[in-house]
């Protein structure tokens, strides 16, 4: 990866760090979900308001790495607006990013602002931190009531 477009990519994740999007707990959400990473303490809740088969809003709420926060931040960025459907596609594309070899995949301009943490995948153990956000969504919108572990 390019130096410079490395530097943007680090500054975009500090910035969702500093300042996450849609952070808190929605008041209608009629689907959500708990996650912890027990590696690192990472813990999210995911919140979502999902109306006819579509995510109208989605908030999370919780603490952890930056690398957590910021993907929980895009995350939520990422899927509101999006069907159920869209939203597994999305996060089975971002899972692909983060555990594949990126020079062999072609999934990143799908992934827009996602493919920040391309570079996620040459530390496998942040890998976790990376997808807790994601798992705990997936577990949201199945609405299966199970807490989620990357354990």
């Amino acid at each position: 990866m390019m130096e410079g477009l490395e530097d943007l990519y680090q500054e975009l994740i500090l910035d969702h760090n500093r300042r996450p999007r849609n952070c808190g707990r929605l008041a209608d959400a009629n689907c959500e979900a708990e996650g912890y990473n027990p590696l690192c303490g990472d813990r999210v809740s995911v919140f979502a308001t999902v109306e006819d088969g579509v995510i109208k809003k989605i908030s999370f709420d919780g603490s952890g790495c930056a690398i957590s926060t910021a993907s929980a931040s895009l995350m939520t960025e990422s899927l509101k607006g999006k069907t159920l459907e869209q939203a597994k596609a999305l996060f089975h594309k971002f899972h692909d990013l983060l555990t594949s070899d990126t020079e062999k995949t072609s999934e990143g301009p799908s992934l827009g602002k996602l493919v920040v943490f391309s570079g996620v995948c040459r530390f496998p153990a942040r890998v976790k931190c990376a997808t807790l956000a994601w798992h705990t969504v997936n577990a949201a919108l199945d609405n299966s009531g199970d807490k989620v572990t990357t354990e």
